[in-house]
């Protein structure tokens, strides 16, 4: 198999960490082109003919460019497949890798978004108050599903394989904190992130990022 040119577009302490990690665990060859959230890059003409949603990630492929974390990683298992980061030859377990991740997309993020970007969803500040009120509520019921996940022992998301799901509950581990929530009260959970946060690959991507 011809080794894919790739590009990620990335914006620091994003979810785009996830495709990142990916990417080095993979072994892949690839360039990175960060993208200032803060700044607005995302809104200016280049980035929108390259991705007309306006966030991150996007992973530039010999093919076109691909958005969406679930899509990036299951694309990346599936191009390094002597990397194992997922069981690409049991339809049954991708899938329930796949399960796992968009649960991260739709739901976990989701519940983040209500906290730090209400006015996606809704204007107004009783709204966006309503949002940030029901957001660890939310996060709570989220994560404690996550630790019944562990509560069998297994080491990572899909029991002893690790697979492109790890990294990217390890993004949504970082980032509760505060009035969102505690990891500590999760102990599985905070075990696995201590256990991704020790893996090499992710420390050359947060290196890579300036995100330590």
């Amino acid at each position: 198999m011809d080794t894919p040119m790739l590009k990620l577009y990335f914006a620091k302490g994003s979810c785009s960490l996830a495709s990142h990690v990916a990417l080095e665990e993979a072994g892949a060859t690839y360039m990175l082109e960060r993208v200032d959230l803060g700044s607005g890059d995302q809104r200016k003409p280049d980035y929108l003919k390259l991705n007309p949603k306006g966030r991150v990630p996007a992973l530039l492929t010999d093919k076109g460019v691909l958005t969406e974390n679930p899509a990036i990683l299951a694309y990346v298992a599936q191009a390094f497949p002597q990397a194992g980061l997922a069981a690409n030859g049991d339809s049954y377990a991708f899938a329930q890798m796949q399960a796992f991740n968009s649960f991260l997309a739709t739901s976990v993020h989701v519940a983040f978004a209500h906290d730090k970007r209400p006015q996606r969803y809704a204007d107004g500040e009783a709204a966006a108050q309503a949002m940030r009120a029901k957001a660890p509520a939310a996060l709570a019921e989220y994560f404690g599903l996550i630790q019944e996940r562990f509560a069998d022992g297994r080491p990572f998301v899909m029991g002893d394989q690790y697979t492109v799901a790890d990294p990217y509950l390890f993004v949504f581990e970082r980032w509760l904190k505060g009035d969102l929530g505690r990891l500590a009260d999760y102990p599985a959970v905070a075990a696995h992130h201590a256990r991704i946060a020790e893996r090499p690959a992710v420390r050359a991507a947060l290196a890579a990022e300036d995100d330590q």
